[in-house]
């Protein structure tokens, strides 16, 4: 029989991936709060004109999961969060305080060619602050991923904030001579700069219209990295973010555009300073997003950062964590037949004393139990053999510094969390 594969685009979650997602979570976790965010999330499925109102016609046509429901209702797997956002904060706009400080981590997909730092399933940390339109608003939520790669060790030399405003970008197009209606179809140029060749891009800019002299003129205003000072947006901005603590990290870069139609303002990515990956995170202000789904107007900014990149940027860089698999504070040793059931009392000892244990299910030589709970990270194993059991004692062997000592069976649980403490206080 042949052997079924995954949905492709999709990925298996071994144990040591949970290891990893846990700590990722954890680590968004402790940075949102930090800033005074709070949890929240929306479903995965919605209606597709929620994306189709204001995140552009690519995002539905090319890039969603659509099908039909049974009643014929067009449905979307969520591609992203913002609408969904957008449309809760809509159905309560009167009665949510402001400012709305919200953050998630949950699975997205997307209809995209898998590679390398892309697949069409993945999970992504979403983070807005909405009720309040000022630049200090976007550097606050800056500052958030810039807290968030110094927490999980990638230093500004390694990753960069990269800032734009498409206010000061539409002036400068209008400078160049571009209509307003053309504004979006030169940004989806720009944004497309990054994944193609200079000849190819230069030459699909030629395809889709412009003119030599536009497209040389638009060349000299991306080179351009003092531009941002003509801004008094982009001005008060950097000044908060210096006052955030999160200057070192941060960099105009007129270059920046974003895809998604919904940006009205400043917006960002962070992305590895050798740009072997894609962007690590990504965002901006959206300002009229939550009108365009049928609520009272309510400013917005915020960022997504999905889990894929994110750990090829911290391999690349050597900042992956090591992490252990398996949760078990203890391993109970089995042996001959009637030690079983003394043994997995044992176990139900300490488990009712708060303790993660787990029990070697069948009788074995103790050198292959102990090499089991050294592969797997189990600091402790207790050892219950028949001499054990005919003293009423109970063997503890520390597997971090290979010294065992012998307890009753009564103090053995006081004597683990004992030396637990010691081990935590001693490497902490």
């Amino acid at each position: 029989m042949t052997a079924i594969s995954s949905v492709k685009g999709t990925r298996d979650f071994y144990p040591e991936d949970m290891a990893f997602q846990r700590w990722l979570y954890a680590s968004i976790r402790a940075v949102s709060e930090q800033f005074g965010y709070q949890e929240y999330d929306g479903p995965f499925l919605e209606r597709v004109e929620l994306y189709a109102a204001r995140s552009g016609d690519e995002l539905v046509r090319e890039q969603s999961f659509v099908f039909p429901d049974r009643s014929g209702e067009l449905i979307a797997l969520r591609p992203e969060l913002t609408p969904s956002l957008a449309r809760m904060i809509a159905a309560r706009s009167k009665v949510l305080p402001r400012p709305i400080r919200w953050w998630s981590f949950g699975p997205f997909w997307r209809y995209e060619q898998p590679q390398r730092g892309r697949s069409r399933e993945f999970f992504q940390w979403n983070i807005d602050l909405l009720g309040v339109n000022s630049p200090e608003a976007d550097a606050e939520i800056a500052a958030i991923a810039a807290a968030f790669l110094g927490r999980v060790g990638l230093a500004p030399d390694a990753v960069r904030i990269l800032i734009n405003d498409r206010r000061l970008a539409e002036q400068q197009l209008r400078s160049i001579g571009f209509p307003d209606a053309q504004h979006p179809s030169v940004f989806r140029l720009i944004d497309r700069r990054e994944r193609m060749s200079p000849v190819d891009w230069e030459a699909h800019a030629l395809v889709s219209g412009l003119t030599r002299n536009q497209l040389d003129q638009l060349q000299v205003t991306l080179a351009d990295r003092e531009a941002w000072r003509n801004s008094e947006e982009l001005s008060r901005f950097f000044r908060a973010a210096e006052a955030l603590g999160a200057a070192q990290y941060l960099e105009y870069d007129s270059g920046v555009i974003r895809g998604l139609d919904y940006y009205t303002g400043i917006v960002w990515e962070a992305r590895d300073t050798g740009r072997e990956f894609r962007a690590i995170l990504g965002g901006g202000r959206y300002d009229d997003l939550i009108s365009a789904v049928g609520g009272d107007p309510v400013p917005g900014t915020g960022f997504a950062m999905g889990d894929v990149v994110i750990r090829l940027v911290l391999e690349k860089y050597d900042a992956l964590p090591k992490l252990r698999t398996n949760p078990a504070d203890l391993l109970i040793a089995s042996f001959e037949t009637e030690s079983l059931e003394p043994a997995l009392q044992l176990a139900a000892r300490f488990r009712q004393a708060g303790l993660r244990v787990e029990w070697y299910p069948q009788p074995d030589r103790l050198p292959k139990q102990l090499k089991y709970a050294d592969r797997q990270g189990i600091p402790w194993v207790a050892i219950l053999g028949p001499e054990e059991i005919s003293s009423q004692r109970v063997t503890i062997k520390n597997m971090r510094t290979v010294t065992q000592e012998s307890v009753t069976l009564d103090e053995a649980v006081g004597r683990v969390k004992q030396l637990a403490a010691a081990q935590a206080q001693s490497t902490a």
